[in-house]
């Protein structure tokens, strides 16, 4: 097969949904019951760690920092005897551990996706190390484009990065949710409130990447003199949201940092 996921969680499920638009060449190996209920869903086959890296060619690593070293142990001859391509997506772990980890020097793409790739609407970071070859970084690539941006990164800058996009979706909801709040304790319908909110959320994004402007300088056209928006912008800055947006920030980066040790 082409392409083999270890690991299926929220993560890897909402990839290999994406890539399921460029190819059922597709199998996973998770040891949860709603893996297997996935993969008939999908459409995909279902096998256990060993018979998966014997069959499959391109195979996603989608299990937690600290579960990788232990997951792949007990696979490393088989891994330094077929050399496929591996895909990790583990938080904060670099290549070259990787390469320790497996014991011999196999291609190795890094990324660091966020779920909203399931709906074509991701964004991935990726590295590789020199074993992959253009022909067969450019093929991968076109396999991922339905996943959303897929975007070349220096690793250095990965956890960076990561600490933005990858965990940035549950601070997007978390915006979401508050400020369906708002609206609900101003009257409005919860479902209203939610829809509102999100499809507000989403013009907002699509008006930045469509332009060449600032953020600010959107915002500012928003904001009418003594209007109700910037009584609103005013509110949100008294609260220090621009400061908590940013720790957040922060905080998830040096978790990634953690979590690669």
């Amino acid at each position: 097969m082409k392409y083999g996921f270890i690991g299926c969680g929220n993560m890897g499920s909402s990839l290999a949904r994406a890539l399921c638009n460029s190819t059922k060449d597709i199998a996973i190996a998770d040891f949860s019951d709603a893996s297997k209920v996935f993969a008939a869903e999908m459409g995909i086959a279902h096998r256990d760690n060993e018979t998966l890296v014997k069959e499959c060619d391109r195979i996603f690593l989608a299990v937690k920092p600290h579960i990788l070293a232990p997951c792949l142990a007990p696979l490393k001859e088989l891994l330094a005897e077929k050399k496929p391509l591996l895909i990790s997506m583990a938080a904060g772990v670099e290549i070259q551990k990787i390469e320790a980890m497996v014991g011999v020097k196999l291609p190795i793409i890094r990324i660091m996706p966020n779920t909203p790739t399931a709906v074509g609407k991701g964004v991935i970071l990726y590295c590789r190390n020199e074993l992959v070859d253009d022909a067969t970084l450019s093929d991968w690539l076109a396999d991922m484009a339905p996943c959303g941006i897929v975007d070349a990164l220096e690793e250095k800058l990965i956890d960076a990065a990561s600490a933005l996009s990858g965990s940035g979706p549950a601070y997007m909801y978390m915006m979401i949710e508050a400020l369906a709040d708002g609206a609900v304790a101003c009257g409005l319908p919860r479902d209203k409130a939610m829809t509102y909110a999100a499809a507000t959320m989403e013009g907002a994004a699509r008006m930045f990447l469509s332009s060449d402007r600032h953020p600010g300088a959107l915002k500012d056209a928003v904001c009418s003199p003594g209007g109700s928006t910037i009584e609103g912008v005013r509110v949100l800055e008294q609260g220090g949201f621009r400061s908590a947006a940013t720790e957040c920030v922060v905080a998830a980066y040096k978790k990634n940092k953690e979590l690669g040790k």
